[in-house]
């Protein structure tokens, strides 16, 4: 079992905490806002009151925060994870990034002899919840195969995708993927729906079917509900839209279809939808199909 600092305990990061306790790992969480550490004590780890704190006797630090400049702001510093984590650390690094921010935080980290692996998750909360994320991994193979115990504690699906920043790349296409569908799936509830047609029958026969996908698997009973509660935030994947279409851009790809999704989920950030979970990007279908609800 290891001693692990985890910083990030949010709608993501606090189950994965749990769930690392609760397999007998010592975990020392920390959060940047107070309070959302109850969780884990519950389950037997403990509250740090700095980075500093969670990090200093740590064999695997882990965070999870929502974008490349809170990684910064966690890494590096006098008060941050680099200063003073000792050699030898293994930080994985859960959050969805840019890939270069990986790559330069991977350098400055070997400077120190600190080990990292950018380890983005997909799967929103109730994958957290229930420890069945699917992890895409960059960097070297080593460290890896050393963060395994604690990347099956979290997930069901664990592959290495190549050198650091690989497993960020990879996650871009994720979110890419999981936007068109998403659209596609609120496209498709919008259409029914005004067809006349038994949404929940429809959604049910659809996802035994070829259009059937994980997505529409955990999303359809909030969907037929409207219950908009975050699992991930719209706004996130805004953000992560950004990414893909950057690191797309970079490489010469052209995203057509990614493109539109981009656009439509940056216009339901800016329609003030930005803190509903990215199911709701329906709610735009159905302003633009003159069928809002409230």
């Amino acid at each position: 079992m290891s001693t692990i600092g985890f910083i990030g305990l949010g709608i993501m990061g606090s189950p994965m905490a749990v769930n690392l306790a609760k397999a007998g790992h010592t975990v020392v969480g920390w959060n940047r806002s107070p309070g959302r550490a109850d969780a884990l004590v519950a389950a037997g780890g403990k509250e740090a009151a700095s980075i500093a704190e969670a990090v200093r006797d740590a064999d695997v630090v882990i965070t999870m925060v929502p974008a490349s400049p809170q990684v910064e702001a966690v890494a590096y510093g006098p008060d941050g994870i680099l200063e003073n984590a000792g050699p030898g650390t293994l930080v994985i690094d859960h959050s969805s990034i840019t890939p270069q921010t990986s790559v330069e935080l991977a350098k400055a980290a070997g400077d120190k002899g600190i080990r990292v692996l950018d380890a983005p998750v997909s799967g929103g909360e109730a994958g957290a919840v229930e420890g069945v994320l699917s992890i895409m991994v960059g960097g070297d193979q080593a460290d890896f195969d050393a963060a395994r115990p604690v990347f099956e504690v979290v997930g069901r699906t664990v592959v290495r995708c190549g050198p650091h920043g690989s497993g960020q790349t990879v996650k871009a296409a994720n979110q890419l993927i999981v936007a068109v569908n998403l659209q596609a799936v609120a496209e498709a509830v919008v259409f029914l729906e005004k067809s006349g047609v038994d949404l929940a029958a429809a959604l049910a026969v659809l996802n035994g079917g070829l259009a059937g996908s994980t997505v529409l698997t955990r999303k359809k009973d909030a969907v037929l509900a409207r219950d908009f509660t975050p699992g991930f935030k719209l706004e996130l994947h805004h953000k992560d839209m950004g990414i893909v279409t950057d690191a797309a851009r970079s490489v010469g790809a052209t995203l057509p279809v990614g493109a539109v999704a981009a656009q439509l989920i940056g216009s339901a950030v800016a329609r003030g939808d930005g803190g509903l979970d990215h199911s709701a990007l329906l709610r735009g279908v159905e302003r633009l199909s003159g069928c809002e609800q409230e």
